[in-house]
């Protein structure tokens, strides 16, 4: 079948990337020494990421409703897939070469292309998706008080094991989304598209403002500004700094 983008999702995946750049562009602006700000405890900045976190996997879980209703089948979603899984190893390559001692070994991107696996596999659930979301949200919260009790689940803090998201320390790493809880933000985005779906639909397939055009362009090609942003900033940051 013909696929139909709905600009709807293509936008709020877009003004979540905006976001996201500007978050970079702070983050590499304190790397270089021209802003102070801690971007691994201060609310300020903990709060933005998990908000742009939750909006890209949010939307992943939209474009999967999307894609089942429009009976896209598994090649064409291992092609993409492969697309997202390759991109995961060139970020940990390039985080291994900048940051060696943090570098990204689970990040977003390697989130999703295992969060895309089970969310497909669990579509049929439907509405169920929004309990089963619920409690992966309360057993992550309940694994730091899980290891304390038990002390030999302290093994899942192991690296090996940590992508799980059941841990009570935090790795040292420049970008960690595992399994738990935000499996759960997939699921439900999931869930909230199956549903506009079914009884919605128009709420999705509505033709916005035209200002919002750059916006879906955006979330049209998400992943290759994802992977572009970052060398593109910190290469122009750099060739100022030596300048200076």
């Amino acid at each position: 079948m013909p696929s139909q983008r709905y600009d709807a999702i293509d936008t709020l995946r877009g003004a979540a990337i905006v976001w996201m750049t500007a978050f970079h562009f702070s983050f590499d602006l304190n790397h270089f020494g021209w802003l102070r700000a801690n971007f691994y405890s201060d609310p300020v900045w903990t709060t933005q990421r998990t908000v742009i976190v939750s909006l890209f996997l949010f939307c992943a879980g939209l474009g999967q409703a999307v894609a089942l209703d429009q009976a896209q089948g598994w090649p064409r979603f291992w092609r993409r897939w492969a697309q997202v899984a390759g991109c995961a190893l060139l970020v940990t390559a390039g985080s291994a070469f900048m940051f060696p001692r943090s570098f990204i070994y689970f990040g977003v991107l390697h989130g999703i292309a295992l969060m895309l696996i089970i969310t497909r596999v669990t579509a049929g659930a439907g509405r169920w998706l929004w309990l089963a979301g619920a409690a992966a949200l309360a057993l992550w919260a309940c694994g730091p008080l899980l290891i304390a009790h038990w002390p030999a689940l302290d093994v899942l803090n192991d690296r090996s094991l940590n992508w799980l998201g059941l841990i009570s320390r935090k790795p040292i790493t420049e970008d960690y989304v595992p399994l738990l809880p935000w499996l759960a933000v997939m699921g439900w985005g999931m869930a909230a598209g199956q549903w506009l779906l079914a009884n919605h639909r128009a709420v999705l397939a509505r033709r916005l403002p035209r200002w919002t055009a750059p916006l879906a362009w955006l979330g049209r090609w998400s992943l290759s500004w994802y992977m572009l942003h970052q060398p593109v900033m910190i290469g122009v940051m750099e060739a100022v700094h030596a300048l200076r």
